[in-house]
């Protein structure tokens, strides 16, 4: 969905009504590790654009293709120039999410990637939730008003009728800058009541929600942070099994979009 005008309310909810009722044509995949990205990049037969619409020295990919109607864009936040390693964390999903709606204005975004769950929250290994809000839990301003800002709660777009023919599980999802949990964090995501942890997602969609473009997350569980084994450890133990699952997650979503509008998700 095209970020909207600067007219009423009444006409930017007529706009929006319109779009929300019209066939989805573009959708915008982000996705933070190039693990995660290729087998999305194959299933769908997507190539990457030699002539990138991201500005000229970024490292930020683009791969696109046609899939069952729909224009597909995956974007993958490239490596970091200096390290070589995959550009997670929020900065970097904020600033390609935000390049990749004002160069392929998208009707949807999918924010898709693994993550950490909560076994006192009913989470397993494996398990692919779609998130019900989003907030930060690394954000703490403790002063009236920014203390929300830093929070940052938004609920996503409602998909009922996707989650009922996916059969997938919904859960709230919080977002921090470590892989890790120190006591502030545990804290805070208790606050939020989160069943998911990652380190883009509120990110993505405060950038998606500044420009008006509905977007959904889709998060496959690699390790259980309350669980026994360290975090680092079991996350790269069980990336490769879990993003597979991901990628069929991400797929069946992708089908059922296909041919839909927004208000039928």
């Amino acid at each position: 969905m095209a970020p909207l005008g600067d007219g009423s309310d009444a006409a930017e909810e007529a706009i929006a009504g319109q779009l929300v009722n019209r066939p989805i044509s573009t959708v915008v995949i982000v996705i933070a590790m190039q693990t995660e990205a290729l087998p999305l990049v194959e299933k769908f037969q997507l190539v990457e654009d030699s002539e990138s619409p991201f500005p000229k020295g970024v490292p930020w990919v683009r791969y696109y293709g046609t899939y069952k109607e729909l224009s597909i864009n995956l974007i993958w936040p490239g490596k970091d120039p200096s390290l070589g390693v995959d550009s997670v964390g929020t900065i970097s999903a904020s600033l390609v999410t935000y390049a990749s709606i004002c160069a392929l204005q998208p009707d949807l975004i999918i924010n898709a990637g693994t993550c950490g769950g909560f076994k006192a929250k009913g989470a397993s290994i494996s398990d692919v939730f779609v998130a019900s809000e989003v907030a930060f839990h690394d954000r703490r301003i403790p002063i009236p008003v920014f203390d929300l800002y830093g929070v940052g709660l938004r609920q996503t777009f409602p998909t009922p009728n996707l989650l009922k023919e996916i059969n997938l599980k919904a859960g709230k999802l919080s977002t921090g800058d470590s892989l890790d949990m120190s006591p502030q964090d545990e804290a805070s995501i208790i606050a939020n009541d989160a069943t998911v942890k990652d380190m883009e997602g509120a990110a993505v969609a405060y950038v998606a929600d500044l420009m008006k473009v509905p977007a959904i997350f889709v998060k496959a569980v690699t390790d259980i942070v309350d669980g026994e084994k360290p975090t680092a450890e079991e996350f790269l133990q069980n990336l490769a099994t879990v993003t597979a699952t991901l990628g069929l997650s991400v797929t069946q979503i992708i089908d059922f979009i296909s041919g839909k509008c927004l208000s039928e998700l």
